[in-house]
């Protein structure tokens, strides 16, 4: 794993060491475990099978040692802050309770990595709305910004001219347009919520198995994602 996101989780265990909660052990046997964040206010619970997609993909294209369990952490739970990679999606209200607040602001301001998906794929829906409104909240009005297409984040891995399409948004779904961007928090220079409204969680909701019947893996920016936030 890169030096300074190893030291990124020792600092974090530091951080905690006096929670009542015990830590989630980062074995030296792993470089990369996936954790997806629960929340009280949401339905949080969504694109099950995409955890185990992406990281069959990892395996399929890195040479990360990668835990094939998905962590499901609240994130009113200190052990998160401990986390290499989160996601958190959700159709419905995000509104966090102090603890979740303060954990989520805890994490992204000492170099964690958060990527956050709108599964109703639009752009005035209450998943965007609230959620929008608690970054700004947390982090200050204009915190959540436009990505350019040449970000690193697009060429972290595989190369991309700007965010992958969906087929959600090609059907007309949702708000009835193509997001050409994504929005992120950049802390220090790094990005530290990735935001997206253009539902990849619902695109790679899928037995892994079947991307064989795929003319292109679309679960290929997932890697550049995941390989973003372990080395950026």
């Amino acid at each position: 794993m890169h030096t300074e996101r190893r030291r990124f989780l020792q600092q974090l265990a530091a951080l905690s060491a006096a929670s009542a909660f015990p830590p989630l052990s980062f074995a030296d046997d792993y470089d990369f475990y996936f954790t997806r964040l629960s929340y009280e206010s949401g339905d949080w619970d969504v694109d099950e099978r995409t955890p185990a997609n992406i990281l069959n993909s990892l395996i399929e294209y890195t040479h990360l040692r990668v835990d094939l369990t998905e962590r499901i952490l609240p994130l009113a739970d200190p052990r998160m802050l401990h986390s290499p990679f989160c996601y958190m999606a959700g159709h419905k209200l995000v509104q966090f309770n102090l603890e979740e607040r303060n954990n989520f602001e805890q994490y992204v301001r000492n170099g964690g990595f958060v990527f956050v998906d709108d599964c109703n794929h639009d752009i005035d829906g209450l998943f965007a709305r609230s959620f929008e409104q608690q970054m700004a909240d947390i982090f200050g009005e204009s915190a959540l910004q436009k990505i350019p297409n040449d970000h690193p984040l697009y060429s972290s891995f595989f190369a991309f001219d700007g965010p992958p399409r969906t087929s959600y948004e090609l059907n007309g779904w949702g708000d009835d347009l193509v997001h050409e961007y994504l929005k992120a928090i950049e802390i220090n220079g790094k990005i530290a919520v990735l935001y997206s409204n253009k539902d990849y969680g619902c695109e790679w909701d899928y037995d892994f198995r079947n991307k064989r019947w795929l003319r292109v893996d679309n679960t290929r920016f997932a890697v550049n994602i995941v390989m973003y936030a372990l080395t950026a």
